[in-house]
């Protein structure tokens, strides 16, 4: 028991230090568009003011750019460690690694609960370095809060249910609150703690007025919030909601590559393979079903929001439900060997199988040439621009470049402050352009992943010609001064 303790504690300690590895690095990751749009709303609290119910973006022109977000606590939170600390990229990032920190400790304890202590050690190594949840445990985005929130109240209510005491209670109506605040899909844990009521009372739990007080005491809340998002989406330039449009269901090729995904650089192939195993070894164990109704819930969501899940973080809940089943797998293997010294070679044959596929599948994600290119583009931008300059940007409506110029603007082509896409024609094109230019943009910017415009679309390159200066350019961008638009 104390080795295996100090085998815990020795891995939460690496993994903690895995992820605090370049933690100040700029938003130049796979996933800068996402963390550039938390950090603005974060410098926007601090630089206008703390004001909570009103987050705001950066690529609305001149308005004020309020948009319908999450429970916005992490930018705001962020913006408070700005005001001490100054503007850090590694404050927003640090939230996920403390979060994902806190969570270690409840999710060894919840699968030791359900599965016994080997299946806890080894899923807690495969949850620990999962490729998907070793990036997205530090970045600043709002998953792993709100995911590590979800593990903590799952654990709680556990707990409760156990043996009922009105602490544990509480604790897991408020992780699970803040967890479905942060990001309303959280909500699927309604399956896992369902089953667990259903289980200690079979249907009389609907009778219970804990469990009602419990629905009401973590749903309410994020109705009220979200409510208000979507009135603040409606009400404000340039009516954003994040995540809207996500729910549709997509055709079979698409949950191909979405599966595909999910098995090879989510999980990886080993982590995938020993969870099918520990699904399949622990099927008539009935605490199981919490891990195994999470799942079911989890790959309804993947269908039902199949456009929403082209973003590889929609399925990071997978990662501890993956993890629980193949430390069960590991434990079942285990199992069926039965000597000591050939369980121990098989154990560091499998160990080291799954870094190095971990470590092959993450390290790419921490560096996007367009992003970079990006950041350089809005550093420029920051440099040759005044602070009231507004920005039509060609870059594929990642804000980094407006992040990182600390200015507004619009992203080319704009239709009510969103994205549209690339032109169809040259007409389009500068049709969109023309009509920014008459709402007071100065500057139109490209990145080496849209300046083929330029040679693509003739008509509109003589445009841009015709109608703009051309300040800077680089291998990575083009920056041109926009000509007053004569009536």
């Amino acid at each position: 028991m104390k080795r295996r303790t100090q085998l815990v504690i020795a891995l939460s300690i690496l993994a903690i230090a895995v992820r605090l590895i370049v933690i100040n690095q700029p938003y130049i990751d796979n996933w800068s568009w996402r963390q550039s749009d938390v950090a603005a709303i974060a410098r926007n609290f601090y630089a206008n003011g703390f004001h909570f119910a009103h987050p705001q973006i950066d690529w609305a022109d001149d308005q004020p750019g309020y948009v319908g977000t999450e429970f916005p606590i992490l930018p705001f939170a962020a913006a408070i460690g700005y005001k001490f600390l100054g503007v850090h990229e590694r404050i927003g990032r640090m939230q996920a690694v403390i979060l994902f920190a806190a969570s270690l400790p409840f999710f060894f304890l919840l699968v030791r609960k359900i599965f016994g202590e080997i299946a806890a050690v080894w899923a807690l190594v495969f949850y620990c370095f999962a490729p998907l949840n070793v990036f997205t445990s530090r970045e600043f985005m709002p998953d792993v809060p709100s995911l590590s929130l979800g593990i903590i109240g799952l654990y709680f209510f556990l707990r409760w249910i156990d043996n009922e005491e009105t602490k544990h209670f509480f604790t897991a109506a408020l992780a699970i609150l803040l967890s479905i605040l942060i990001k309303p899909p959280s909500a699927l844990l309604g399956a896992p703690l369902a089953f667990l009521a259903w289980q200690k009372w079979r249907w009389n739990f609907l009778r219970q007025p804990a469990l009602w007080f419990f629905a009401a005491a973590t749903l309410l809340p994020s109705a009220v919030w979200y409510w208000h998002a979507h009135e603040i989406a409606a009400k404000f330039y340039p009516h954003h909601f994040f995540g809207a449009g996500g729910v549709r269901i997509e055709n079979l090729s698409w949950y191909g590559k979405i599966g595909k995904q999910i098995a090879i650089s989510s999980l990886t192939p080993p982590l995938f393979a020993l969870a099918t195993v520990g699904i399949l070894a622990a099927k008539s164990t009935m605490r199981a079903r919490v891990f195994g109704s999470w799942l079911a819930a989890m790959i309804f969501f993947i269908i039902v929001v199949g456009y929403g899940n082209r973003h590889q973080w929609y399925q990071l809940p997978l990662v501890p439900i993956a993890a629980a089943f193949a430390g069960a797998g590991c434990a079942f293997v285990a199992s069926k060997v039965p000597q000591r010294r050939a369980k121990v070679i098989l154990s560091i044959l499998f160990a080291v199988t799954f870094f190095i596929f971990a470590f092959a599948w993450v390290r790419p994600l921490y560096r996007s040439p367009s992003s970079a290119a990006l950041r350089d583009l809005g550093l420029e931008l920051k440099r040759v621009t005044p602070a009231n300059a507004l920005i039509v940007a060609a870059d594929n409506g990642d804000p980094t470049g407006f992040y990182y110029a600390g200015r507004k603007g619009w992203h080319l082509l704009e239709n009510e402050g969103i994205y549209e896409g690339e032109p169809m024609d040259s007409a389009q094109a500068i049709v969109n352009l023309d009509k920014l230019r008459a709402r007071g943009a100065t500057h139109l910017a490209f990145t080496f992943n849209t300046v083929w415009w330029l040679d693509y679309y003739r008509e509109f390159a003589q445009h841009v010609d015709a109608t703009a200066t051309l300040v800077r350019a680089t291998p990575e961008f083009r920056i041109y001064k926009l000509h007053p638009q004569t009536e």
